[in-house]
């Protein structure tokens, strides 16, 4: 097996002349009275797609989930229940309101919030509920809006690398009070950074949109800049919202792509007994953001850390999963969760859209050499 001589990349965007069309005219005609024509068609695209009331463009998915909880107004004293496998940015955002976040563990087959963990986590502070679709696979949307509604809790969807990803046929970012998506460069759909709030609730969507304009207000007899309360600079460029239009216009296809390299790596590696593949779990749509693995329990079982040396040795690119973030030191937590052994045997794999099928087989079997020693029975 000839070896690879340029590193494999884990992920990267997929950049046609579309985007460049449409970033060019931003940045030759968005301005002065044309300055935020991209964010409304940005706007109204994703109303439209997710039929969806409220859409608001943010400066990041971190920003997004920090504005849905002002204006829920949660505080010092409440609790937020959020999964111990995601990215920090869905904790930190509970502690930038002053609330404490309670770390549930994640399904054993889906990677994702698990409900029965959600259960024992409730108490009479809870006050919102954060699932995260991980890697772009759903979470149990019916189980957990049970629960939520069950208890009278709000939830609001971590939808960062899942756009497009649906439960029972249902978008995935319309199931609670509201939802959050990133455009970060690595992200399904990219702006380079970014993120959107989408909602139907109209006094949450004005109170957030204030916040994300420093506090400014639009009332008729105000001055222009004047302003009500300390808000924050959250707001997106035109220059992104063209980029991310752009690429919004492309979700099919895009998703399609992700899709049909998991379907390769599936393939490649389906004797491969040590793994597990995030496949999806029915009735859930996964679009694949990452193709990830779990390395299975036996005598001579890999961490992560180190197959990931073995590959980049092979010029294979990869990325470790989250560390379980109740292990974190500022948090003072002491659970034993599942979700810290999956984060010390599971690496992302590359899963950039350039990616090929001659690629995936190489990264396959270079995978299959690593963890067996037994190429016999690999599949062609």
């Amino acid at each position: 097996m000839a070896q690879n001589k340029k590193l494999i990349l884990t992920a990267g965007p997929s950049i046609t002349n579309l985007e460049k069309k449409y970033v060019n005219d931003a940045v030759s005609n968005g301005w002065n009275e044309n300055f935020n024509g991209y964010l409304i068609k940005l706007e109204n695209t994703f109303k439209k797609f997710f039929k969806i009331k409220y859409a608001l463009p943010t400066s990041s998915c971190t920003a997004a989930l920090h504005l849905i909880l002002l204006g829920l107004g949660i505080k010092k004293g409440d609790e937020v229940i959020v999964p111990d496998m995601t990215w920090v940015a869905t904790a930190s955002v509970v502690r930038y309101v002053g609330a404490k976040p309670i770390f549930t563990d994640i399904n054993k087959e889906t990677w994702t919030m698990c409900p029965e963990s959600l259960k024992k986590k409730i108490t009479s502070k809870t006050k919102v509920i954060i699932p995260v679709h991980l890697y772009g696979h759903p979470c149990n949307m019916d189980e957990i809006m049970k629960i939520a509604n069950k208890n009278k809790i709000h939830v609001v969807e971590d939808a960062a690398p899942a756009i497009g990803a649906k439960f029972k046929n249902k978008l995935v970012g319309t199931f609670g009070v509201a939802s959050a998506f990133s455009f970060q460069g690595a992200k399904l759909v990219v702006a380079g950074e970014g993120g959107i709030i989408l909602t139907s609730n109209l006094n949450l969507f004005k109170k957030i949109k204030q916040l994300a304009a420093h506090g400014r207000t639009n009332k008729k007899n105000k001055n222009t800049f004047w302003i009500e309360k300390v808000g924050y600079k959250y707001a997106m460029s035109n220059i992104q919202a063209a980029l991310c239009l752009a690429q919004f216009n492309r979700l099919k296809e895009l998703i399609s792509k992700k899709r049909k390299i998991f379907s390769w790596y599936s393939h490649y590696l389906k004797d491969l007994k040590k793994i597990k593949l995030n496949k999806e779990n029915h009735p859930a749509k996964s679009v694949y953001w990452m193709t990830t693995i779990y390395i299975q329990k036996s005598k001579q079982r890999l961490l992560a850390s180190n197959l990931a040396k073995k590959l980049k040795k092979k010029m294979i690119d990869s990325r470790p999963v989250f560390p379980s973030i109740s292990t974190y030191p500022m948090w003072k937590s002491k659970n034993n969760y599942f979700s810290k052994e999956f984060s010390k045997y599971s690496l992302n794999l590359p899963s950039g859209h350039d990616l090929n099928k001659k690629t995936v087989k190489y990264i396959s079997k270079s995978l299959i050499q690593i963890l067996s020693k037994d190429l016999d029975n690999f599949r062609n």
